[in-house]
């Protein structure tokens, strides 16, 4: 295993970030390439404990001379989130100098026109050389994960309609309970990974990608930071890393991938009538119908008409539920994994900002 750091000059004097990478080297130039990071958003730390436990497991691989495929690590993508504390809280999810989200407006390129991205790099501001350090790495493989996690949530994946249902060996791994199915329209990391792919050729999109893989994975909640669950999902990776040909490992068998597979288009995001204090009814992995009580906002303490009721707009599954007990007005309560398209009308690529 080679470790080393990618050094990123801050924007201010006396600052400087410092990005380790883990690197393995595959003994067969045939077999699939692997990029793995976790903790673009800062605080959301499930993948880096899965990365703990997943790093052991390939130093091992290593040394029995069972990695196949090249393989590159970043266990914590982003220093500069890491840093953002206010008020005791860490905010790793918005550049709090650009006010943008850490995972959106990643360059969308041609994959031919990779190595573009580190050209005159210290023109750029400190997160957008993040930015680009990162997406030149993600190009340089051919399955790329991208670890985060929800609020309150089960285990999901964002997959892009391109790599499905190849990509099913990833969810069966994961044990995911749902995966949604993206259209690829923004400038979040995987969706760049995936455009620099289709647009190979600039102007001239392909899709289908097989062989190829951009993913999000969604690691449950943000409290969900527990050894035993790491061990898990890391021994899952394995998995999934092993029936691609990345590691040697002839003991792997995946079971057929059983959840959901839903558009974004089905996902119904249940979002609060008025502000106050939230008395949720309904869990994560609870099957609602059309009309069932979801919360109860109370908005008016005492009053007759202080408490407003949130009712289920069709038949689904809960996957995601919001963490605090306090609402905004307009605020997301609850993402449900729907049949049928949602009323709402969304707009093509991230469900969320």
């Amino acid at each position: 295993m080679d470790i080393s750091e990618i050094l990123i000059p801050g924007d201010t004097p006396g600052v400087e970030w410092r990005l380790p990478v883990f690197r393995f080297t595959g003994s067969d130039a045939a077999a699939p390439k692997v990029y793995i990071q976790a903790a673009l958003h800062a605080s959301e730390l499930p993948g880096t404990a899965l990365l703990h436990f997943l790093l052991q497991r390939l130093e091992q691989a290593e040394r029995d001379g069972a990695v196949a495929g090249d393989i590159v690590v970043v266990p914590h993508a982003n220093p500069i989130g890491a840093a953002q504390w206010q008020y005791g809280d860490l905010e790793g999810r918005f550049d709090f100098a650009s006010r943008t989200n850490f995972n959106r407006d990643f360059p969308l390129i041609s994959a031919r026109d990779r190595e573009t991205l580190l050209d005159d790099i210290d023109s750029y501001r400190a997160t957008d050389r993040l930015k680009r350090h990162l997406l030149h790495m993600a190009l340089g493989a051919d399955l790329v994960l991208d670890l985060h996690c929800d609020d309150e949530s089960l285990q999901y994946a964002y997959i892009d309609e391109a790599f499905w249902p190849e990509a099913e060996d990833l969810a069966a791994a994961l044990e995911m309970e749902a995966v949604l199915l993206s259209d690829g329209e923004s400038s979040a990391f995987e969706e760049a990974v995936g455009f620099a792919w289709k647009y190979a050729v600039p102007g001239e999109k392909k899709t289908p990608l097989p062989g190829k893989l951009a993913v999000t994975v969604e690691l449950r909640g943000t409290r969900d930071v527990y050894p035993e669950m790491a061990r898990k999902d890391a021994e899952g990776l394995w998995h999934f890393l092993a029936v691609r040909g990345v590691v040697s490992d002839s003991s792997v068998k995946l079971p057929a991938f059983s959840g959901p597979a839903t558009p974004l288009d089905n996902i119904e995001i249940v979002r609060t009538p008025a502000a106050g204090t939230i008395l949720f009814h309904r869990n994560i992995g609870e099957v609602v119908n059309k009309g069932d009580l979801l919360a109860t906002i109370i908005s008016k303490p005492g009053s007759a008409d202080g408490a407003t009721d949130v009712f289920a707009p069709q038949l689904g599954l809960i996957l995601t539920r919001f963490s605090g007990r306090f609402a905004r007005a307009r605020g997301d309560l609850m993402k449900i994994v729907c049949d049928s398209p949602s009323a709402a009308v969304r707009k093509p690529g991230t469900l969320e900002d």
